[in-house]
């Protein structure tokens, strides 16, 4: 599958880089993340992994700034510059909502955009934009449609056209996929894939599904509080450690090349720059 329509209002995502140095994450007496080390580097796919309770939500909020934490969060652009708060695009696993109520996919973009109530529509300029978000996704027949009437594939799709507008620096996928038919979930991951060679995201996915991530991610992270493993697809699946999680075979490693694609925005990646960082 090849996304053929592009955002056009808002191309960049200002190659962004981040970086979390010795992170953790506490509530009371209850250390949910400790002495995280992570460096994603612009346009990199990278898939965390780990058991029920690993801290990986709480990763995402941490990165979002919904929860405080301890250690150090670092973003750089294109410039060497480090902005205050990129521009984070976020999926979540899920959209509470009564599926009963009158609630279009049109209604749902009016509502974030928050410039007026949603009960006076969209402004055709806002539009414009939610069709061409949804248009590069698949979606843009689901404009009009009720958010009762759409399957779990359709709303995950219609989530991540609303995440892309604009074109964030940095994406964050929660199991955007749980509850998704096997067809809804790689057409979703080509498509993310397609957006992040398109505009060079970084992207960092929560899954649980090891097999599929490995087919489309750059790299894996096996978090269990802290970072335990990674690699490339090949070099963590080959890990004993995330094997015995996951009761995977050691053959399974073997399907996937030595070495993982690697990212380079035409000039290389600026993520060098960071390494300097405290």
């Amino acid at each position: 599958m090849v996304v053929d329509n592009k955002i056009t209002s808002n191309k960049s995502c200002g190659y962004c880089c981040t970086k979390l140095v010795k992170l953790g994450v506490a509530f009371g007496q209850n250390r949910i993340l400790e002495d995280v080390n992570l460096h994603v580097h612009c346009g990199q796919f990278t898939a965390v992994i780990g058991p029920n309770g690993a801290g990986k939500t709480t990763l995402l909020k941490a990165i979002l700034g919904e929860v405080p934490h301890t250690g150090h969060l670092h973003f750089i652009d294109s410039a060497g510059q480090r902005p205050d708060r990129p521009l984070v695009g976020y999926v979540p696993q899920k959209l509470e909502f009564d599926a009963t109520a009158p609630v279009s996919v049109r209604d749902l973009f009016a509502g974030a955009a928050g410039r007026r109530p949603v009960w006076l529509g969209i402004g055709h300029s806002q539009s414009s934009r939610a069709k061409e978000a949804l248009d590069t996704v698949q979606a843009g027949h689901l404009l009009d449609r009720k958010l009762g009437q759409l399957s779990g594939g359709e709303l995950q799709r219609v989530l991540l056209a609303m995440a892309i507008t604009p074109v964030p620096n940095l994406l964050l996928l929660d199991e955007p996929v749980s509850g998704v038919d096997l067809s809804g979930i790689e057409l979703f991951y080509q498509m993310v894939s397609q957006l992040r060679r398109d505009y060079h995201l970084s992207i960092i996915l929560v899954s649980h599904d090891l097999a599929t991530v490995a087919q489309f991610a750059d790299r894996i992270v096996f978090l269990n509080r802290t970072v335990i493993a990674d690699g490339t697809p090949r070099e963590v699946l080959s890990n004993r450690a995330v094997r015995q999680a996951f009761a995977l075979p050691p053959e399974m490693a073997l399907s996937f090349p030595e070495i993982g694609p690697e990212h380079t925005n035409g000039r290389g990646c600026i993520s060098c720059n960071l390494e300097k960082s405290p």
